[in-house]
């Protein structure tokens, strides 16, 4: 389970977060493209869009279910 004090500070507020756990598998990246990116420079993903429709969200919760080391929050910040 992902853990909110060790998200990535790349992440933007909101309800969806990766946190240090990521393995750069690309997964998110594949799965929710408008929504995950990857740090070029550290080799993982953050969160760069919070989803807005039922659609999106729909999206990012299949990535969070498919995270092979479930690196990826639903529990963030909503402010």
């Amino acid at each position: 389970m992902a853990e909110k004090d060790e998200k990535w500070p790349e992440n933007i507020l909101g309800k969806f977060y990766v946190d240090e756990q990521c393995i750069d598998c690309d997964l998110c990246r594949e799965t929710a493209p408008n929504f995950f990116t990857r740090n070029e420079d550290g080799g993982y993903s953050f969160v760069y869009k919070q989803p807005e429709t039922d659609e999106d969200k729909a999206l990012c919760i299949e990535a969070l279910e498919g995270c092979p080391v479930e690196a990826i929050g639903d529990d963030g910040d909503q402010e």
